[in-house]
């Protein structure tokens, strides 16, 4: 039985030979996350920076333009790097750090479900409010618009802007930090075939 069961566990090993996949994937799905959310921040500079200062309606934190341009530096270059599997352990770090701040101070507030959904282990009274409105909307839009057409690609939702999308992310670049950038269609795997002979060999 043993003898079997390390046949199968053999044939399952070999995929092992696929494992660059992986962090490629990651790598590359986060990469347009990133770049969006800095491009998104870098073309209204100027409203990132206020947000990021004010107390009432924003993060409220000190040195606010120092702090938006880290992050947007992080976000535009953090993308590049991880489209290049390049210092892609490096860049992770400061990713997931704006993944907590974003889910801290941005979203905790709103429980976990990115988009509102009613009932369930994660609904809150916040997103089973929105769905009582969104019922409303629909109706109201079922009297008096075409409908039809309004869902022709896809269904309306309310969204409740929960950690759910920030925790993703990290977990996700929490993956890359222990990964690297993955064997053979990373820089990093190539630069440490090159320098780093006899050294730990997680690439990145």
């Amino acid at each position: 039985m043993i003898g079997v069961l390390n046949r199968f566990q053999d044939l399952l090993d070999l995929t092992r030979h696929l494992d660059f996949l992986a962090p490629l994937l990651l790598r590359a799905y986060l990469a347009p996350v990133f770049y969006m959310a800095g491009k998104n921040k870098l073309d209204s500079f100027e409203n990132t920076v206020a947000w990021f200062a004010n107390d009432d309606w924003g993060l409220g934190l000190p040195m606010p333009w120092l702090m938006a341009a880290l992050a947007t530096a992080a976000e535009l270059g953090g993308s590049i790097l991880l489209v290049l599997g390049l210092g892609t352990r490096w860049i992770a770090l400061p990713l997931m750090v704006t993944m907590v701040v974003a889910a801290v101070t941005v979203h905790w507030a709103n429980g976990w479900l990115a988009i509102a959904a009613g009932g369930g282990l994660f609904a809150t009274e916040r997103t089973e409010g929105a769905i009582m409105r969104l019922d409303r909307a629909k109706s109201i839009l079922q009297e008096h618009g075409n409908f039809g057409w309004l869902t022709e690609n896809g269904s309306l939702v309310i969204l409740n802007n929960g950690i759910e999308f920030a925790a993703t992310y990290f977990v996700m670049l929490l993956a890359l930090f222990f990964l690297g950038g993955g064997r053979y269609l990373s820089m990093d795997y190539w630069l440490a075939r090159r320098y780093r002979r006899g050294r730990s060999q997680v690439p990145g």
